[in-house]
């Protein structure tokens, strides 16, 4: 049983009354665990009836489901692997149901790692549209990126920059802007002990003169008329309604949004509400902002001709898909990449990853990437290895192994129950194994 300092528990006071007992309660048994599915491999409906253990529907969110706490092993899965899912503390899917993507939007999630909603706005972005991802650490954007590859995510960009420094540069640029700000994670105690450790009045307060600065920055890079969702996974109301009524203060051309969702509890701002292991979530405030004003065009889109390498990249790549993708071949040095069709330009901003690392020339040899396959369905290949959900092949794929193939020889996809996890090279009934050792399971 985990012991909650005295003065967390006054502060709760002011934000369960009644129920806090009922809260404390809640801490003799186990944390929820959820998965999100991602649409831009599969379907809710294809891929439930794939999954080796039951589910439940989420209220948080349209593809949400509850898994049990007994369940492990689940990031081993080939359907893991292939990006069908996101493994997604059920209540933390909330804010992205408010956000209310639209295919088409450009969408920036400023404070990103490790992916979780930004997997489920490119989800939700169903391929079109832009996805703009920033983790100021490093290396967690890392692991951002990493995501990104599994889940296919092929209209996006990954950065990491300051948030003001982001902001600045593409002002105005954002239909929709997500801050999941750095907090004190209270919601966070069911899960990691550790953070009840950490946890002070102090550490509060720093937090929310830390998140406003946050939300001042992301303000600048929404478009008139945008959406900006606020959340955190505190109950903190100074990092909640404070920081939202600290704003509104400050931003007049803010305006509290409407909430038409019916799940979580009222908070002490009409735009906002908060989710507790009382509602079935181990913790999250989320609240809506809107800017006033009409959109206005924003600056330069990516265009122009391909040079000569790049048509000589694009016949390359002609041999591995059955026709061009769309999007824009750049080739940075010997790397070539397949650039989103709304990348803005960007001069003087330095980003980590734009659109689809599509592969690299060696002594003029082209040799594709692991995100190449990953970022597309098998129809979209000439050469595909596809293996169903019982076929042995799957797992010694994951594990490194070369497996049999008796495909065509060339560089083939490798789909699993619909989805493509990777690649490797066929030649004489064998595919040698391009899967990364980063990420095989054994």
């Amino acid at each position: 049983m985990i012991t909650l300092p005295e003065d967390y528990l006054q502060e709760m006071q002011t934000v369960f009354g009644e129920e806090l007992p009922a809260y404390e309660a809640c801490f003799a048994r186990d944390a929820f665990r959820g998965i999100s599915v991602n649409r831009l491999k599969i379907t809710p409906e294809a891929l439930l009836p794939l999954l080796p253990f039951p589910v439940t529907r989420s209220p948080f969110y349209r593809d949400g489901y509850y898994v049990s706490a007994e369940e492990q092993g689940i990031g081993k899965l080939p359907l893991h692997h292939a990006g069908a899912f996101y493994v997604q503390e059920p209540s933390a899917s909330s804010a992205v149901s408010l956000l209310g993507v639209r295919p088409g939007d450009r969408v920036l999630d400023l404070c990103a790692a490790p992916g979780g909603k930004s997997a489920q706005i490119a989800s939700c972005l169903e391929g079109s549209g832009l996805i703009w991802s920033n983790e100021v650490v490093r290396s967690r954007a890392q692991i951002l990126l990493s995501n990104y590859e599994r889940m296919g995510i092929r209209s996006g960009v990954v950065s990491s920059l300051y948030p003001e420094v982001l902001c600045s540069r593409l002002s105005g640029f954002f239909d929709r802007v997500l801050v999941d700000a750095p907090c004190s994670g209270e919601g966070m105690f069911r899960k990691d002990p550790a953070a009840v450790a950490e946890w002070s009045r102090e550490h509060v307060l720093a937090c929310a003169r830390r998140q406003l600065s946050i939300l001042d920055s992301a303000a600048e890079a929404l478009r008139s008329g945008g959406t900006l969702v606020y959340s955190t996974c505190t109950f903190s109301p100074e990092e909640n309604e404070g920081v939202i009524r600290q704003f509104l203060e400050s931003h007049p051309d803010f305006t509290p949004g409407e909430l038409t969702e019916s799940f979580g509890r009222p908070t002490g701002v009409s735009c906002g509400i908060r989710i507790t292991p009382l509602e079935n979530g181990e913790g999250h405030f989320a609240a809506i902002l809107r800017k006033t004003g009409d959109a206005s065009p924003w600056g330069t889109i990516v265009s122009g001709n391909l040079t000569k390498s790049e048509k000589q990249a694009a016949d390359e790549l002609l041999d591995i898909f059955r026709e061009l993708p769309h999007g824009r071949l750049k080739l940075q040095g010997d790397k070539l990449y397949l650039l989103p069709e709304l990348y803005p330009e960007t001069a003087g901003v330095n980003v980590i990853r734009a659109g689809v690392f599509a592969g690299e020339f060696k002594k003029n040899r082209f040799e594709p990437a692991h995100s190449l396959f990953t970022a597309f369905p098998p129809s979209a290949f000439r050469r595909v290895l596809a293996l169903d959900r019982d076929d042995p092949r799957a797992v010694e794929f994951l594990n490194g192994y070369e497996i049999d193939c008796d495909g065509d020889k060339g560089y083939t996809a490798v789909s699993y129950c619909g989805m493509v996890m990777g690649f490797g090279k066929c030649s004489g009934g064998r595919l040698k194994n391009k899967y990364p050792k980063g990420l095989r399971t054994v």
